[in-house]
């Protein structure tokens, strides 16, 4: 689908394989975000593997841009991040006044987000209420997240979508529905309770990780952001944003 910056207009310089999944006339929009493509550039360089391939205002949180013949740029807020791994629905404003309020109900937690993980092995139980406490720190310009180490409380609804095999050889597909929003917080949390995400290169299990791409010539993370959905206040009205990213055909090919 051809991208326009607000209301049809101008094209986007999307990323590659980036689609847009939604956009209504207040200026949201809603992309699908393959895995490997950063939410932003952290510098110039990394610009053509990004969400858009321009420049990335760090201090406005916002995408910048010029269409060829405009005389004026073209601004995208992102609303959201996905870490580079994990593909999937990721938001953006086509407004700037509209980008703050959407960004307070994220801190607000009145944004519902569904994700889905293949992960090694199996839990216990088919539905489980996870809660934990996480301290996020930063080594080497790295984040790393470590459950039970802080004060953060990280909450997610964890069910089983489907499962196979048994022991070492289980595999199972979890449908993660996190009410908090914590840097890796559904990686750590899988891990802390002995079911890493597939492909996971930091928390996971690293032998397995080696074995299963052996056998399947897949390395991504199977993490995946299926769905969003909230409802927003805007000129005197209320309205309902919800988005959809397909889960990716690698998780199927590989089940």
């Amino acid at each position: 689908m051809s991208a326009a910056a607000e209301h049809g207009s101008s094209p986007a310089p999307l990323g590659r394989g980036v689609e847009i999944l939604e956009r209504d006339p207040n200026g949201l929009l809603a992309l699908s975000k393959p895995a490997g493509v950063l939410s932003h550039p952290n510098e110039g360089k990394d610009q053509p593997r990004s969400l858009l391939t321009c420049h990335f205002d760090a201090v406005a949180e916002c995408y910048v841009w010029t269409p060829e013949g405009a005389a004026t740029s073209q601004r995208w807020w992102l609303l959201n991040r996905l870490d580079s791994a994990t593909s999937g629905v990721i938001l953006l404003a086509a407004n700037e006044e509209l980008a703050r309020e959407i960004r307070a109900q994220f801190k607000r937690k009145q944004v519902t987000k569904v994700y889905q993980a293949l992960v090694f092995g199996k839990p216990p139980r088919p539905v489980e209420l996870w809660r934990d406490v996480v301290a996020v720190t930063k080594q080497g310009g790295q984040i790393r997240t470590t459950a039970g180490a802080g004060r953060v409380p990280a909450e997610c609804r964890m069910s089983v979508v489907r499962s196979r095999g048994v022991g070492e050889g289980a595999l199972a597909l979890l449908q993660l529905e996190p009410r908090t929003g914590r840097s890796h917080q559904l990686r750590v949390q899988c891990a802390k309770r002995h079911v890493p995400i597939v492909g996971d290169q930091t928390y996971g299990d690293f032998r397995h990780n080696r074995e299963f791409a052996k056998r399947t010539g897949e390395k991504r993370l199977f993490l995946h952001s299926l769905a969003t959905r909230f409802e927003y206040a805007w000129k005197g009205r209320t309205h309902v944003f919800a988005a959809q990213a397909p889960l990716p055909a690698e998780f199927g090919q590989v089940w």
